[in-house]
């Protein structure tokens, strides 16, 4: 069975900064695209930033200049730093993962196999 597991999560003070990690066990995925999606209280999950298996990355307009998404296939790990945090940036944050996910479809939470369970992020102002 596969699980993604994230950490990293926590509370930070508006223009703080946060590493998320998000590390599958079960599989390797370094040949899968990597996914992080964010879902703030009474609103639908959001993509946020995406890296494919070469290390393209694609980033949400709202997020684009402060986070870096990145991976280490070797730990088998994926990352997501977020720095210049807003209150607005709070939410859980989901990692995913998926294969054959083509760029115009990357920001749709559909296109993703497997789930992480997420990781709470409050920033305060």
């Amino acid at each position: 069975q596969v699980h993604l597991v994230e950490a990293g999560g926590g509370f930070v003070q508006a223009g703080g900064s946060l590493r998320l990690s998000c590390a599958p066990s079960g599989r390797t995925f370094s040949s899968y695209t990597m996914g992080w999606f964010r879902q703030a209280p009474g609103k639908e999950r959001e993509f946020v930033a995406v890296i494919w298996s070469g290390s393209t990355t694609r980033y949400a307009d709202s997020v684009k200049g402060r986070f870096t998404i990145s991976r280490d296939n070797a730990k088998n790990t994926v990352y997501l730093q977020m720095n210049s945090l807003k209150p607005e940036d709070t939410a859980v944050y989901y990692c995913a993962a998926g294969q054959g996910i083509w760029y115009g479809s990357s920001t749709r939470p559909a296109e993703y196999n497997y789930w992480g369970q997420g990781t709470q992020v409050t920033v305060s102002s």
